[in-house]
């Protein structure tokens, strides 16, 4: 019986600690002045990103492997969660001079 009263409050604390550890983030991406900022960040899968258009312009998010197309509207705010692993370069449709990258690694 001692033994069990050991464990429990230990086997508590580390199912606590794994669901931490698999939390996910917001990780905010901001365009303004036609640019992305910042222009390169890292996320893990599930993250979800959250685009924030500063800018009196419609901008995207588009991904160059052709995984995702945000459309963001000006003052506006739209989110995309991440689904694979990967290095993403990204860019607006219709102002190509923005471009992003996003390196995304395993959960």
């Amino acid at each position: 019986m001692p033994l069990r009263r050991t464990l429990m409050p230990l086997a508590v604390v580390l199912m606590g600690m794994s669901a931490a550890s698999a939390h996910a983030e917001t990780i905010q991406i901001v365009m303004d002045k036609l640019i992305y900022i910042p222009a390169e960040t890292s996320a893990k899968v599930g993250d979800t990103i959250e685009w924030i258009n500063k800018d009196i312009l419609v901008h995207t998010a588009t991904a160059t492997n052709g995984d995702w197309n945000v459309t963001i509207a000006p003052n506006k705010t739209e989110r995309l969660i991440l689904k694979k692993a990967g290095t993403i370069e990204y860019f607006c449709r219709f102002h190509p001079n923005m471009k992003g990258r996003i390196g995304v690694v395993p959960e």
